[in-house]
């Protein structure tokens, strides 16, 4: 009996509806690699699950890739719950993914490594844009849960260890959905209105999902924007959220966040106080000190016999003049002489001294001294100067030495 001719369609229907049928198939859970991993723009996600051998072809529809908390990468090793479907226009089956569980720690905390990846690129996490908190803030927002022990312990230790700061609570919830989008808008209530010059946000401890709106990058990004100083004290001590990492301040806990918040005044008085003693013993040393001064001063011969150093003075006085008066008198006696020897060689070196010993210089009209005969004509006055007067003459004759033509 021949076998019967079945289209290409007729046999992808019957091959879908065997797999889709089959029971075995429609609650799976496969382990592998994510490879290939892509999100369309309908919100649909395609990806291949592989192992070393063989590889599956996955689709996660909007609707459940929705409820993903970590996001999906190439290489990720995950476990993928679903069903298998066949897409019978390709003649192709694929698995119909519900869900994707990363392997060896769970989605939240895959989500949580990815964010801060993320932000600490960006560098929200940088000490740089750390704002400096108020040595004594006058008002402090606290947001947080109104129904919470922690919000109770934060006002008690405030009030005790400050009480003149105002506590201003911008109540908000702290788990759920919903709690994200109150907690950034009490962040951004709190510095469009400036309520405070402090904010504190946070809650008392819980799981990882319970702690999970602090992880929320609507937050973080809230906190990192703040322009008052945010303190973040979210659960105990090993917990760690994204606020913890962006806010201005970490706490370990909403009463060490608190603690932090505002000094303690019982300590701020014992410091008052030891300021005063210290201050009281320095003024104290400073009188004794300044006290032996003047009782030294008071010894001093200036103050028993005031008249004292006048007459020191007086004997100083006369031995300087004596001094000078020599020192002057030295100099005189050395300028006399140093005037008469200056003298002598002036004295020697005159014209004046030249004609006392008989000599006599010619003088035309002019004023000139008759050092030639060339400087002279026939019949020229010529003035004739010797040691006690003047003497008028003419040139009679004038003959160069040696030259026996007179002229």
């Amino acid at each position: 009996m021949a076998a019967p001719v079945l289209s290409v369609s007729q046999l992808n229907d019957y091959i879908k509806n065997s797999l889709e049928g089959d029971r075995n198939l429609l609650d799976l859970a496969v382990s592998g690699e994510l490879s290939n991993y892509k999100i369309y723009p309908s919100g649909h996600h395609y990806f291949t699950l592989k192992d070393a051998e063989s590889s599956l072809s996955c689709v996660m529809f909007r609707s459940s890739a929705a409820r993903l908390r970590f996001r999906p990468e190439s290489g990720m090793k995950v476990t993928a719950t679903g069903r298998i479907s066949v897409y019978t226009r390709g003649g192709a089956y694929q698995l119909n993914c519900s869900a994707l569980i990363p392997q060896g720690i769970g989605d939240l905390q895959v989500a949580f490594e990815q964010l801060k990846e993320k932000l600490a690129a960006e560098g929200l996490f940088d000490r740089k844009y750390k704002k400096p908190i108020p040595a004594f803030p006058k008002r402090i927002a606290i947001i947080t849960s109104s129904a919470g022990a922690a919000v109770h312990d934060m006002i008690r230790i405030l009030g005790q260890r400050w009480p003149m700061t105002k506590v201003i609570l911008l109540p908000v919830r702290v788990q759920g959905v919903e709690a994200p989008p109150e907690i950034v808008g009490a962040i951004r209530y709190a510095n469009e209105f400036d309520v405070a010059d402090l904010i504190i946000t946070g809650r008392g401890g819980g799981s990882i999902e319970d702690l999970w709106a602090f992880n929320d990058e609507r937050v973080a990004r809230a906190i990192f924007a703040s322009r008052i100083p945010v303190i973040s004290a979210v659960g105990h001590e090993p917990d760690v959220t994204i606020s913890d990492y962006v806010a201005d301040l970490r706490a370990s806990t909403p009463s060490n966040a608190a603690e932090l918040a505002v000094p303690d005044w019982r300590e701020i008085r014992e410091s008052l106080e030891g300021y005063d003693i210290r201050a009281r013993q320095a003024v104290r040393k400073r009188l004794q000190t300044l006290s032996q001064r003047l009782d030294s001063l008071k010894n001093r011969r200036v103050f028993q016999d005031p008249t004292s150093g006048i007459g020191d003075r007086r004997l100083r006085l006369d031995h300087i003049r004596d001094r000078l008066t020599a020192a002057e008198e030295r100099r005189i006696s050395s300028d006399k002489q140093r005037f008469i020897k200056l003298g002598a060689s002036l004295d020697a070196m005159s014209p004046l001294r030249v004609l006392s010993r008989g000599y006599a210089v010619a003088v035309n009209d002019r004023g000139e001294t008759i050092k030639s005969v060339h400087q002279v004509s026939i019949g020229e006055r010529l003035e004739l100067r010797v040691s006690d007067g003047r003497i008028g003459t003419v040139v009679s004759s004038a003959a160069a030495e040696g030259d026996k033509n007179e002229r």
